[in-house]
């Protein structure tokens, strides 16, 4: 059982470093962090592929918390 877990956090783990790769960026520099972040956050500007991969971010990262918390409790014991 932890050893399927550990080869399914590790295949979570590069498709989530693939989405995070793929995207574009979205700022230039100081400037654009402050002005174009609110625009993400309150969905602004994400349109097509940006969209899904932000999206699969988002779900990869989350699997990957859980299944680490899950291979957690089981080493734990």
């Amino acid at each position: 059982m932890e050893t399927a877990l550990m080869v399914v956090e590790a295949l979570i783990c590069i498709a989530l470093i693939a989405c995070v790769v793929m995207q574009s960026g979205k700022s230039a520099g100081m400037s654009g962090s402050i002005a174009g972040g609110a625009e993400t956050i309150f969905g602004g500007k994400a349109r097509g592929l940006d969209a899904l991969l932000s999206k699969a971010t988002m779900v990869l990262g989350g699997l990957f918390a859980i299944v680490t918390l899950i291979l957690a409790r089981i080493a734990h014991y």
